[in-house]
C-alpha cells in the first residue's frame, strides 16, 4: 500500500504544474481580442486612420512612375562675373580726393560722377595746352603765308618746309595735351580749374570704396570697384578625377548657399579650364539660363552637373518623407481593421536625385516586385500621427 501511494502523489504534482503553464481559453481570448492592450499598441511601422482622418490629412494613393532622371555630379562653386564686367577705377594723374558720396552697394550709371580729384598739377597742364594752342594758330598762319610765297616763287622752298614742320609738330603736341586733359577729366579750353571729375566707365554696383575725403592717391591706387551683375556665370570647382564626365552644354542645376528655400536655378556648361590647380581641381564655367539682378557675385552655390539621364522609379517629392537621417514612404496594406478605416505601413527607402517635382527612390530588396500602392499625398500627416502614437505609448 505504501508503494502504491508514492506514484499517485507524483502524478498529482505534475498535473498541477501543467495547469498553471497552460493559459485558459478565456485568458487567451482576452489577450488576443482587438480591444485588448496588444491589439491597441500594434506594430511600430503601421498607422490606422478613419475615413474622416484620411480626408482631413488629404491622403491619396498612387503608383510609382518610371521617369528619365539625370545622373548628376555634385560640386560646389561661386557666382562670378566675366572680366569685362568688373571695373577698377583709379585717378590717372593722382591727387587728393576732394569729394565723393558713394557707398558700397550704390548703383551707378555710365558717366556718373564718382569723385572729384584736386591736384595743383592740373593748372599747369591746362596752361601748357592753351599756350601750345596759341602757338599752333601762329604756326598755321606762317605755314599758309610761306606756302603762298613759295608758289609765287618769292621765298625759297626751305622756308615753306620749315613752317610746315613747325605747324605739324605743334598739331601733334596740341592733340597729345588735349588727350591728357581728357584722360584726367579736365576741360579742354575755357577756364582753368584745379579739380578733375572722375566718372564711371561702366554701369553697375559699387563693390568697394577704398578712399575717403582728403586722402592722397596715386595713379596706381584703386579707388572704386564696380561690378555689373547682368552677365553672371557659375564658376564650379570639379575634382580632377571627375573632369572626364563633364562636357560642354551639359545642364547645371544649382541653388544658392544663402537661400533657405533652396530654390533651384539652371545653367549650361560653356567653358572647361585646361589647367589643374594645386588642390587637383579644375574650374568649370556655366552660363545662367535666366539672368537675375538679385544675384550677387561671390555667392556660394551648391550644384549638380547632369552627366547622363537614366530611367528610374520615382514618386512625387511630397510622397518621400524624412525622419532623422532616413527617408521613408507609406504603402497601403491589403486589408483594414474595419470598414471605413485604412492601415498604412512605413517603408524605408533610399532617396536619389529630385527633378521637376519628382524624387528618385529605391525600395529594400524585400519590398521589390510587390504590387504596392504608395501614399502620394498626406504622407507627412501619416508620419505625424505615427510618431505621436509612439510618444503616447
Amino acid at each position: 500500500m505504501r508503494y502504491l501511494a508514492l506514484p499517485l502523489v507524483l502524478l498529482g504534482l505534475l498535473s498541477g504544474c501543467g495547469s498553471k503553464e497552460a493559459p485558459t481559453e478565456k485568458e487567451e481570448t482576452a489577450s488576443t481580442a482587438p480591444g485588448g492592450e496588444a491589439a491597441e499598441k500594434g506594430p511600430a511601422d503601421r498607422v490606422t486612420l478613419t475615413a474622416a482622418e484620411q480626408q482631413v490629412g488629404g491622403v491619396r494613393l498612387g503608383a510609382l512612375t518610371e521617369r528619365p532622371m539625370s545622373g548628376g555630379l555634385k560640386v560646389n562653386g561661386v557666382l562670378d562675373v566675366p572680366p569685362e564686367n568688373l571695373v577698377s577705377v583709379s585717378a590717372p594723374l593722382g591727387g587728393f580726393v576732394d569729394r565723393t558720396d558713394l557707398l558700397q552697394g550704390s548703383r551707378v550709371r555710365v558717366g556718373q560722377v564718382l569723385a572729384v580729384i584736386r591736384n595743383p598739377d592740373f593748372v599747369q597742364l591746362q596752361q601748357d595746352y592753351q599756350e601750345t594752342r596759341s602757338q599752333l594758330k601762329f604756326a598755321k598762319a606762317e605755314y599758309e603765308r610761306q606756302g603762298e610765297l613759295y608758289r609765287q616763287e618769292v621765298a625759297p622752298q626751305k622756308n615753306f618746309q620749315r613752317a610746315q614742320a613747325e605747324y605739324e609738330a605743334l598739331q601733334v603736341k596740341t592733340n597729345a595735351q588735349a588727350a591728357r586733359l581728357r584722360l584726367a577729366g579736365l576741360p579742354i579750353g575755357g577756364n582753368i580749374v584745379s579739380t578733375a571729375i572722375l566718372r564711371a566707365p561702366k554701369g553697375g554696383f559699387v563693390k568697394a570704396v577704398n578712399v575717403s575725403i582728403g586722402q592722397s592717391v596715386t595713379p596706381t591706387d584703386v579707388l572704386f570697384e564696380i561690378v555689373n551683375p547682368e552677365h553672371l556665370h557659375v564658376e564650379l570647382t570639379v575634382f580632377e578625377k571627375d573632369i572626364p564626365q563633364v562636357k560642354e552644354n551639359q545642364l547645371v542645376r544649382f541653388s544658392l548657399g544663402n537661400d533657405s528655400l533652396s530654390r533651384e536655378r539652371t545653367a549650361h556648361v560653356y567653358l572647361i579650364s585646361k589647367t589643374i590647380s594645386d588642390e587637383r581641381t579644375v574650374r568649370v564655367h556655366a552660363h545662367l539660363d535666366r539672368e537675375d539682378e538679385q544675384l550677387l557675385p561671390g555667392t556660394f552655390v551648391r550644384a549638380v552637373i547632369e552627366t547622363n539621364r537614366v530611367t528610374v522609379p520615382t514618386l512625387p517629392e511630397k510622397a518621400v518623407v524624412q525622419y532623422g537621417a532616413q527617408s521613408y514612404v507609406f504603402v497601403a496594406t491589403d486589408s483594414g481593421p474595419a470598414a471605413g478605416r485604412a492601415t498604412y505601413r512605413l517603408v524605408p527607402v533610399t532617396r536619389g536625385v529630385s527633378e521637376d517635382g519628382y524624387t528618385e527612390f529605391h525600395l529594400p530588396a524585400t519590398e521589390q516586385g510587390k504590387p504596392l500602392r504608395f501614399v502620394v499625398e498626406g504622407a507627412y500627416a501619416l508620419l505625424g500621427k505615427l510618431k505621436n502614437a509612439e510618444e503616447e505609448d
